[in-house]
């Protein structure tokens, strides 16, 4: 459930933009130049050089250990399974996007930094199990079942935490959490993928059947296994930072303990079950059907909020009644994107949805006493956009 906001005084319209609202903006038929969010601050310009210096010390590994033609094939053989999951992510973070940057950051996260904090571990623990002379199928096991998901999930939400320190202001709700962590699993998913597919290449070749069974099964059946993992870090700390609580150890052990434990039973189930496709259709199918429901449910959540938010706006002058509706719902946002691309102005349109959808947001973070990270600040600059994106839109209106 969603917080109920305290009440907080809205600013009314002025009256130049109260007169404007008093009729809903019509498309007009040009393009208006992208509005642009905030510049690129020096913190996150470093940290996307050290992921990406971090995902090309994993590149080199995989090359050293797998050759360059090695990697090239298993590349294009994993780049299927991340473009079902972009396409998966795109739909979720539909209704309001997050910054490109930090959807960057995400992935190279993931693509490098949590897989070299894998590896790393890795080495450690296969060698401390070898002097202690643990048997192989335990070790396979152990390595498989209760390291695997303790590390790398742990890296990998590391990746969604410093996301939510570092964007705060785009971090809103579960939702937003849900896909930084599918972008940072995605990220993980496709290296771990070359390396699995690379070294299938290397032991029998390209068309066998060991190779094409290992393609169907991580390429097909599962591109979103460790999406679903890691998506319980992302929407428990989102929760918490839309709840404006203080985001720390307590929100990010929450989703890290499911995580952990779902990533476990994914992998230590293979160790027990005899008919693998029996299992998958009876056991993992649902469980992504489910997982598939709570998204659905989260983002309707989602949009329930941004319509609440801007009713508030048009009641103060700030918008036209009907312009709720159009902002505010799938239906609404369809007619409006259909109208504007007929019109040549898909570009305006798209900014003045966009805006809009942010300044709902900005709206709920004040409300849940969220305004110490720039809420306000962003609240006024939202409402000159909009406002002088409906003002646009009416002065360049076909006139009936």
């Amino acid at each position: 459930m969603t917080e109920q906001p305290r009440p907080t005084p809205l600013a009314a319209a002025p009256d130049a933009v109260r007169a404007e609202t008093s009729h809903p903006a019509q498309p007009p038929a040009l393009t208006g130049r992208r509005a642009r969010g905030a510049g690129s601050t020096l913190l996150a310009v470093v940290g996307l050089v050290l992921v990406s210096l971090l995902a090309l010390a994993v590149l080199a590994y995989l090359v050293s250990g797998l050759g360059e033609i090695g990697v090239v094939i298993a590349a294009v053989m994993a780049l299927v399974p991340l473009t079902i999951v972009f396409l998966g992510v795109r739909w979720i973070d539909r209704w309001e996007p997050e910054p490109r940057g930090a959807l960057v950051f995400a992935f190279l996260w993931g693509a490098g930094a949590s897989v070299l904090i894998a590896l790393l571990v890795d080495v450690q623990v296969q060698g401390a199990l070898a002097a202690t002379g643990t048997p192989a199928a335990a070790t396979e096991f152990l390595g498989a079942a209760v390291q695997a998901p303790i590390v790398e999930e742990v890296a990998k939400g590391i990746g969604v935490l410093l996301i939510l320190w570092g964007a705060r202001r785009h971090f809103d709700g579960p939702v937003d959490g849900i896909v930084y962590a599918a972008w940072v699993a995605g990220g993980f998913a496709f290296t771990e993928n070359i390396l699995y597919f690379g070294l299938q290449l290397t032991e029998e070749g390209v068309l066998t059947a060991g190779t094409i069974e290992i393609f169907v099964i991580r390429g097909l059946m599962s591109p979103f296994a460790h999406v679903m993992f890691t998506a319980l870090i992302g929407a428990a700390l989102g929760a918490a930072a839309q709840r404006g609580a203080r985001v720390g150890l307590g929100a990010f052990l929450l989703g890290l303990v499911p995580a952990v434990l779902l990533h476990a039973f994914w992998n230590g189930a293979l160790f027990f079950v005899g008919d693998f496709y029996g299992y998958y259709l009876l056991v993992q199918v649902p469980l992504f059907l489910i997982a598939i429901a709570l998204v659905t449910m989260l983002r309707r959540q989602e949009m329930r909020l941004t319509r609440a938010r801007l009713g508030e706006y048009a009641q103060a002058g700030w918008l036209h009644a009907d312009e709720v509706g159009m902002l505010a719902t799938p239906a609404g946002r369809r007619a409006a994107t259909a109208w504007a691309a007929r019109a040549g102005a898909s570009r305006l349109m798209a900014a003045f949805i966009r805006d809009a959808t942010r300044l709902a947001h900005a709206r709920q973070r004040i409300l849940t006493g969220r305004d110490r990270i720039g809420a306000r600040v962003d609240e006024a600059q939202l409402l000159e956009r909009v406002s002088a994106a409906r003002h646009a839109l009416r002065a360049n209106a076909p006139r009936g």
